[in-house]
């Protein structure tokens, strides 16, 4: 039973390790001739865990309960863990097929309104407040004519990723 307990263990520490060394086994097994794509997740480090931890665990389990053998404490074992291991493998690939959408990014202004919050004169900068990805965020910002503060201005282009070019909006 002690055997079967430190196969539980080691599984659990190869789990905890997985959160620093992910992809290593992917990266070796990465391209490898015939075998290319067949291992797509099914040698990451959290399923061998999930697999190693479950044989152990239920090995241990299924000695400690019945007067089996250890022959079939290791095939229960076993099953147990290729189910923990089919999971983990499931679930992980549900995550990494999770997508979220793109990420808002500076050219995603140009045609916005915004807001002067700082006055802008002819010759510098002043400040607008626009709205991206949903979120009111402050920009330098440039104009060829004077603008007041609180006129509301439309964004022509993006000189940088923090100031923007603007033209008053006329009503």
């Amino acid at each position: 039973m002690t055997f079967f307990l430190g196969l539980g263990i080691a599984g659990i520490v190869l789990l905890a390790l997985s959160l620093v060394f992910d992809g290593v086994l992917e990266g070796l097994f990465d391209g490898v001739g015939a075998l290319d794509g067949i291992f797509d997740g099914l040698l990451s480090l959290p399923v061998i865990a999930g697999f190693v931890s479950m044989l152990g665990f239920g090995g241990a389990i299924v000695l400690g309960t019945t007067d089996l053998g250890p022959g079939p404490a290791v095939v229960t074992g076993a099953v147990a863990g290729l189910g923990a291991a089919w999971l983990t493998w499931k679930f992980s690939r549900a995550l990494m097929r999770d997508q979220t959408t793109a990420t808002p990014r500076g050219d995603d202004l140009v045609g916005t309104t915004g807001t002067v919050v700082t006055a802008i004169p002819v010759s510098g900068y002043g400040e607008v407040m626009l709205r991206l990805g949903g979120q009111p965020v402050k920009f330098s910002a440039k104009c060829a004519q004077p603008v007041e503060y609180g006129a509301e201005v439309w964004v022509e282009s993006t000189l940088s990723a923090t100031s923007v070019s603007v033209r008053l909006v006329q009503r």
